[in-house]
Order: C-alpha cells, then sequence, then structure tokens
C-alpha cells in the first residue's frame, strides 16, 4: 500500500500529469461578408432595409482555447448580432473533441443579418444561408488553429469600473460599468500570450444611419490592446440589457469637444477609452488559479409569448424549431410543426456555467439586464404588469464572492431578458410614459428572465458542488 502511494505520488508531480499545468493558444479569423450586386448583405439591427453599400472594417471570429488535463474548451466571439443556437450546433458537432465550445456574439449592429428580421422589408428574411455556413466553417478553422498554438501559461484577473462610459436608455437607470480581463503570460519569460476583455455595452456607436460593414467599437478596443506587438485579445460582451448603450456627453476629440454617436470618429475613441478602462484592470489584475475546469450546461425552453416572434416564424423570415410548452414544468414538448390553438409556442437554448479553478463563467443566450446582475431596484413603480411577481435570482447572489466573467448572447440570442416586475406593455404605462418603453418588443415573454437566471442557478451549483463551496 505505501509502495502504491510513492508510486502514485510520483506520477502526479510528472509534468503530463500536473493538475495544476494550463495551455492557452489564441486566434483571429476574417469573417466579413463579400458584397456583390446580386447578392445584398443586410446590416443587423435597428430596421430592416439597410443594405452594406461598403467595409470600413473587416469582421472578425476570435478564439481562446483553453487546455488541461487533456481537457480542452473553447471561447469564440464573433463580430455579429447574434449567432443562433442551431449554428453554434453545427460547430459544435464538428469540434466534438472538445470538453465545451462557447460562441458568443459581440451583438455587434453594423454587421450582416445572422438572425431573420433585418431583411430587405418586414416581410423579407435577411439571412444568406451560404454567409451563415461560411461563418461555421471559419469558427471551425480558427479554433483548431487556436488548439495547435497552445502554449503553457499562467493567468491574471482584473477589473476597473467607469460607470460615465455608458447610458442606459430605460429607466429605471442601472448599469453595469464593471470591465473584466484576464491576462495570460508565459510562465517563464512573463510575455503577454493574450487577453480575454468582457465590457457592457451595446456595439451601436456608428448609429442607424451607417451602411458599412465595421465591427463598431469593439474593433478600435482590439486594436489598442493589441498593440505594436499584435498581443491577441479577444472581446465578449456581457450585460446588455435596460439598454446599455455609448454616452452622449463623454467622447472628446484630441481638442476636448464633444463627440456624438453616429461617427467613426466617435466609435475609434468610445473603443480606445474602453481600452484605457481595460488597462486600468490589467494593471490591479492578480494571479488566478484556472484549473481543474468544470462545466454544467442546460438546454432549456423559453416561451415565446411575442406575437411579433411568432409571426416572423409562420412567415418564414425567423427559422427555428417550435414546441409545445409545458408551463407548469417549464420543459419543451413535442416539435410545433403549425399553430394549435391553445397550445404555446418556445424555442431551445442554453445556459451554462463554466468553472475554471476560481472563476466562473456565466453564458447566457441572450441580453441580460443589469438588474438581474447585481440586484433588483426597491420602489418599482406600480403601474407596471406585474408588480408582485417574484424576484428572480441574480448572478451576483448566485457567485457571491468570486472572481467571475458574464458572456452574454453565448451560443444563442433570444433577445432581451426583462425582469418580470418591470415587464410593462399595457396601460397605464410606468414612469408616466405615454407608451411603453422599449424592450419588451425584442423580448420573448415576461417568462423569459426567470427561465434563464433559474437555469443559470442549477448550473453554478454543478460545478461549485450545490453550493457547498465558500
Amino acid at each position: 500500500m505505501v509502495v502504491w502511494l510513492i508510486v502514485m505520488w510520483l506520477v502526479l508531480l510528472t509534468p503530463a500529469a500536473l493538475a495544476g499545468e494550463l495551455e492557452v493558444g489564441f486566434g483571429e479569423v476574417d469573417i466579413t461578408p463579400e458584397l456583390r450586386d446580386d447578392q445584398p448583405v443586410w446590416l443587423a439591427g435597428y430596421y430592416p432595409g439597410r443594405r452594406a453599400t461598403a467595409v470600413h472594417d473587416p469582421l472578425f471570429a476570435r478564439c481562446v482555447v483553453l487546455r488541461a488535463e487533456g481537457m480542452k474548451l473553447a471561447w469564440v466571439s464573433v463580430d455579429l448580432i447574434g449567432l443562433q443556437y442551431p449554428a453554434v450546433q453545427q460547430i459544435r458537432r464538428r469540434l466534438a473533441d472538445f470538453a465545451y465550445v462557447l460562441v458568443a456574439s459581440t451583438h455587434n449592429h453594423e454587421g450582416p443579418d445572422v438572425i431573420g428580421i433585418w431583411g430587405e422589408t418586414f416581410l423579407h428574411r435577411g439571412v444568406d444561408d451560404a454567409y451563415v455556413d461560411c461563418v461555421i466553417e471559419r469558427v471551425v478553422e480558427v479554433v483548431r488553429r487556436a488548439e495547435r498554438g497552445l502554449r503553457p501559461a499562467r493567468a491574471e484577473y482584473g477589473v476597473a469600473a467607469d460607470e460615465s462610459l455608458l447610458a442606459d436608455l430605460r429607466q429605471p437607470i442601472v448599469k453595469d460599468g464593471v470591465l473584466r480581463v484576464l491576462r495570460f503570460c508565459d510562465p517563464e519569460s512573463g510575455q503577454v500570450s493574450g487577453l480575454v476583455v468582457q465590457w457592457n455595452c451595446h456595439p451601436e456607436a456608428l448609429g442607424a444611419e451607417n451602411t458599412q460593414l465595421t465591427a463598431d467599437f469593439p474593433a478600435a478596443t482590439v486594436a489598442a490592446l493589441s498593440g505594436p506587438h499584435g498581443i491577441p485579445v479577444v472581446y465578449f460582451s456581457g450585460a446588455l440589457g435596460g439598454l446599455l448603450a455609448p454616452p452622449d456627453d463623454r467622447i472628446t476629440d484630441d481638442e476636448g469637444r464633444p463627440l456624438m454617436t453616429g461617427s467613426f470618429a466617435f466609435a475609434q475613441r468610445y473603443g480606445e477609452a474602453v481600452a484605457q478602462l481595460a488597462r486600468e484592470a490589467l494593471a490591479r489584475a492578480a494571479p488566478i488559479e484556472l484549473t481543474p475546469f468544470r462545466v454544467a450546461a442546460t438546454r432549456c425552453g423559453v416561451p415565446i409569448a411575442n406575437d411579433l416572434y411568432r409571426w416572423a416564424r409562420l412567415l418564414g423570415v425567423l427559422r427555428r424549431e417550435a414546441y409545445a410548452w409545458n408551463a407548469a414544468e417549464r420543459t419543451l414538448g413535442a416539435p410545433l410543426r403549425a399553430v394549435q390553438p391553445g397550445v404555446t409556442s418556445a424555442i431551445e437554448t442554453e445556459v451554462a456555467c463554466l468553472r475554471l479553478g476560481e472563476l466562473l463563467v456565466a453564458a447566457l443566450p441572450g441580453e441580460v439586464y443589469p438588474e438581474l446582475v447585481y440586484g433588483h431596484p426597491a420602489n418599482l413603480p406600480p403601474e407596471v404588469d406585474y408588480p408582485d411577481a417574484p424576484l428572480e435570482p441574480t448572478v451576483t447572489a448566485l457567485v457571491p464572492g468570486r472572481k467571475w466573467l458574464l458572456f452574454g448572447l453565448a451560443n444563442d440570442e433570444i433577445g432581451y431578458f426583462v425582469p418580470r416586475r418591470q415587464w410593462d406593455v399595457r396601460p397605464p404605462y410606468a414612469y408616466h410614459a405615454a407608451a411603453p418603453q422599449y424592450g419588451e418588443i425584442n423580448s420573448c415573454g415576461p417568462e423569459t428572465a426567470a427561465v434563464i437566471l433559474d437555469a443559470l442557478s442549477d448550473c453554478v451549483a454543478r460545478v461549485t458542488g450545490a453550493g457547498n463551496e465558500p
């Protein structure tokens, strides 16, 4: 018995078996669609009919691959409005040797429509399926490229905050002004291998009048952090709902004159301001242990109460499988091939939590409101539709005291997660408004937030030992 224990101890000390050994690899690939006279590229966001006229800067899929103890994870960020879950599932089938592949969208409003609702008109689907196939192909390609570049690494984690870099376009005013960053370095030389940056702002600095393809302000953020040595930078969007956007009163030019949203000059300077906040986070970064890996993912159903979404699906503008919704058990029933009276339809999506040593990564398939991250405001107006609705769990309550990242639009884009106690589509409207605030029109329904946060709660419990760990 003693001899066996000594042998096992020696085996565990060999380099190949070191539990704490982490390897990391980075990659990027161009996913800019080709502009052709015979195949229009419809820009996503705002309203239908915005045809791309030129390319201002390329769109990318950027990737970080992590490996420890033979287990591989891939995190991919794409400069798109919201790559859909069926496309992510195709990517995973081609990367079946990975323990988990996460594909998140920055929610870029100046890239091609990959959902369907921004075609030539409201009645026309805006997706070029051949382009989506190309994105799938190139994401697989960049993950394999990053995998081939795996090298030993140590990691550091840092945060910095600046709420003045955000505007909240919906009451109540709640922001997530915290930028979170991971820095990977070579264990021997200390040379930076790459960065992962997570910030919480809609990439819509260019506005609705722009018709040029661009990655919006994240392009400037990545370029500023990458620097002259070309350090790989992978940018992720976090809590965007509520609705967090670039502010009109914060960014200036070299002479100190205010710059307004809707120009490339604004997007450049705003992206550089976000990069400066990232540098502040990097200056405060401290070592973090990122092994071992644990993954919990839940495929869940979300009921569709939004009449516009239902009509868009019936017209073929949105193409997602629909299922019968079991409200009592919050589960998916049989596939729906046609509208059935009295049956609520639902779509399938995914919620996940990844534990990498000391770090938790929450992966949510849409635009989460900051209230669902930090806590619900007190004294919400009583005119809302469900003033006594139970409060959804919040991310910080689920991960108290932990180091974490929040990846929004992860593996899907199903719209806004509006807290039920803020849902407001029936008069009289909250805050004495003459009409509903923007938000619900792009949400699956009032149950979405609870379904998603309950699924996250389950995933967090699974990777942390059902909450038994501090």
